[in-house]
């Protein structure tokens, strides 16, 4: 299986508590706190560490950034991740490096740029988090009054990577000779303008950055309506996604496995990663009061803060004790299936919503090592997933936990990598380099 950690570059990962509990670090302005987090990860042979972004402090929860600020909550304090990220790669030699970037507000030039130079200086570790955002409170910091519609920021997406990928193609492999006797830099022959003239985007080109180790970065994708899927099954190499329940995430798996086949890509290249929330103890007693503590650390307003973020539908306007109702989802569709089928499979009024969806997903991930790695291993056996996307839920010391417990015993029953057999990301996780 493939092992991946979802961290933020900020107080929160997968437990909107974490901050708070005893042991964690709260040294996240600091290149020490990465460098030893990308250094933990690659002692555990994780395949790759993945920084979610956004690009404003949320404010749909009762008009105000306060709740996010108060309680630290989803979009309190962010860095920039592909800063974050250089100062990682300096400090590992194999770790994957994923940064989110939007597609909404950045032009494919800046980004393809970026992550050509972030592919080079990390000699093929580079990942694309493709996301196209959606909320008012990040159109206003880049001078917009609305948003476009989900279709248009799809199409706009679409063409972004297409552009993005001409980018990277414009110098072929080979393109740099440094040739000091001809004398000859560059074959000019193997550098071309893309000369791309679309919908959105005018871009002449060709990139001034040769082509990287892995040709281009490895793309992640997190949608999860049908339009979402679609684009995923188009160009993601690794999919991101919540569920509440295995039956759930076995649905997806298949569907999305089918939706690759149809856009004629081989589905075994596409990798689905469910995000997860264990917490693993010595003893089932240590990781259960483990739990306990960290759940008592979440004040509701700060889950439904961050869940009023991510369906942009400001919660507080509903009774806090009554069910989460039935609306129309202008945000992320995939976290309102996910909240919705634990409401009613549980019955969660929207403050007890507010507490759970705080914790972090999917909580049968909690116990002694062994009855962790036995969730894990029915999972990726029943097909509901390619491997997992670990959101500790404090940091390092949950990830510390899970690296120490749970991965020897993954690696005792040979469902998990004992040492790294290539270099480059692409090599971590099977898939192969595009040609250009």
């Amino acid at each position: 299986m493939h092992l991946a950690a979802f961290a933020l570059a900020g107080p929160v990962s997968g437990n909107h508590g974490g901050w708070r509990y005893p042991s964690a670090d709260t040294n996240f302005l600091s290149g020490s706190y990465y460098k030893k987090l990308g250094r933990l990860l690659e002692d555990g042979k994780f395949d790759l560490l993945f920084l979610a972004d956004i690009l404003a402090v949320p404010s749909r929860y009762e008009g105000s950034t306060d709740s996010q600020l108060r309680y630290g909550a989803l979009g309190a304090l962010r860095l920039e991740p592909l800063a974050v990220l250089a100062t990682v790669a300096a400090a590992t030699e194999r770790l994957g490096l994923a940064s989110t970037i939007s597609t909404s507000y950045f032009e494919p030039f800046a980004v393809a740029r970026a992550l050509a130079t972030l592919d080079h200086l990390s000699d093929g570790r580079a990942a694309w988090n493709i996301v196209t955002s959606f909320q008012a409170a990040e159109a206003a910091n880049f001078g917009l009054e609305a948003q476009l519609s989900r279709d248009q920021r799809y199409d706009r997406a679409d063409e972004f990577v297409e552009v993005a990928c001409k980018l990277w193609d414009s110098w072929r492999d080979g393109a740099l000779t440094l040739d000091r006797e001809t004398p000859q830099f560059a074959d000019p022959s193997k550098v071309a303008a893309i000369d791309h003239a679309g919908q959105y985007f005018r871009v002449k080109g060709p990139l001034n950055v040769s082509r990287s180790p892995q040709g281009r970065p490895v793309f992640i994708q997190a949608g999860a309506s049908g339009r979402g899927r679609d684009f995923a099954a188009r160009w993601a190499e690794v999919i991101f996604v919540t569920h509440s329940s295995l039956e759930s995430a076995q649905e997806f798996y298949r569907d999305m496995k089918q939706r690759a086949a149809k856009f004629g890509r081989n589905p075994d290249e596409l990798k689905v990663l469910p995000g997860i929330v264990p917490i693993v103890g010595e003893t089932r007693l240590i990781a259960e009061e483990t739990e306990r503590l960290l759940n008592s650390l979440v004040v509701p307003e700060a889950g439904l803060s961050t869940l009023s973020y991510h369906l942009d539908i400001d919660l507080s306007q509903y009774p806090q004790d009554d069910v989460l109702p039935q609306v129309d989802v202008p945000g992320v569709q995939g976290h309102y299936k996910e909240v919705a089928e634990l409401t009613h499979k549980h019955g969660l009024s929207l403050r007890q919503l507010g507490t759970r969806y705080g914790v972090g997903p999917l909580r049968e991930f909690v116990g002694a090592a062994d009855e962790v790695v036995d969730r894990l291993q029915l999972w990726f056996e029943s097909g509901a997933c390619d491997g997992f996307m670990i959101q500790a839920p404090f940091l390092p010391g949950g990830l510390e936990d899970f690296v120490r417990l749970a991965v020897p015993r993954l690696q005792a029953r040979g469902l998990f990598r004992t040492e790294y057999t290539g270099a480059t990301l692409r090599d971590h996780l099977n898939l192969s380099r595009p040609a250009a």
